[in-house]
């Protein structure tokens, strides 16, 4: 049993990451996939693990770095909450939107 949970955004994120990856190498599609589930293992043990982002979430969500991913979480839920899995490339702030209370 896992864990944390997905919400559907964040299994929608991880669904557009492999198909992304996958267009050009299927293997390094499952390796990222399979390296962010590990990563996401951590804060379900140690939900404090990440980081404190005020620009961008209340105090309730964290953010860890898993290569050139940010996974965002609610660190309190159990199982851990998992809100999104969103490339740094992107416009975090942004598509984090209305998903999560600031401040």
């Amino acid at each position: 049993m896992k864990s944390f949970l997905l919400t559907p955004l964040a299994a929608s994120d991880l669904n557009e990451i492999w198909e992304y990856l996958a267009t050009d190498n299927i293997e390094s599609a499952d390796r990222t996939l399979m390296d962010l589930e590990k990563a996401m293992q951590r804060p379900a043990r140690r939900p404090h693990t990440g980081h404190v982002r005020e620009d961008l979430a209340n105090r309730q969500h964290r953010f860890l770095l898993v290569s050139s991913y940010l996974i965002v979480y609610r660190a309190e839920t159990k199982p851990l909450q998992v809100i999104r899995v969103l490339h740094t490339a992107r416009d975090v702030q942004q598509l984090l939107g209305s998903t999560i209370e600031k401040g």
